[in-house]
């Protein structure tokens, strides 16, 4: 079973069981939330939507977006990813993840629920699809 796993320099610190999630942050200088929806798949991380609740520095919107819902909706066209790396320090705040249980029930958590809190000397995560 496929699912997500998380950790650094070929370390792994976790597993999530999951084929869909959301990766949502706040930009750490414009305070915006930030939602991007990725499946994982055998070839790796496929990102299929991207939302953003405003612009700003480093923040642009892309010519096709559609605004709906509060945020601004669009199709990022990317190679399919093998892995993520996010940087993660104690100033900018932590990601979430969000993702559908098996009981149906939608979920999101701090990504320091499964890795602890960020933190100087680990100062980055990566995220990646792998065998569970």
């Amino acid at each position: 079973m496929l699912g997500l796993c998380l950790g650094l320099a070929g370390t792994l610190w976790a597993q999530v069981p999951t084929v869909q999630f959301t990766l949502a942050w706040n930009h750490s200088i414009e305070k915006i939330r930030w939602e991007e929806d990725y499946r994982v798949t055998s070839q790796g991380l496929r990102l299929t939507e991207a939302r953003v609740k405003g612009t700003g520095a480093g923040m642009e919107i892309p010519d096709d977006a559609m605004f709906s819902n509060g945020s601004w909706h669009y199709q990022p066209k990317l190679p399919v990813l093998p892995r993520l790396r996010l940087g993660r320090t104690p100033e900018a705040g932590d990601f979430e993840l969000c993702f559908t249980q098996a009981s149906g029930e939608a979920q999101c958590q701090a990504m320091s629920h499964w890795i602890g809190p960020p933190n100087k000397q680990d100062a980055a995560v990566e995220v990646w699809g792998c065998q569970l």
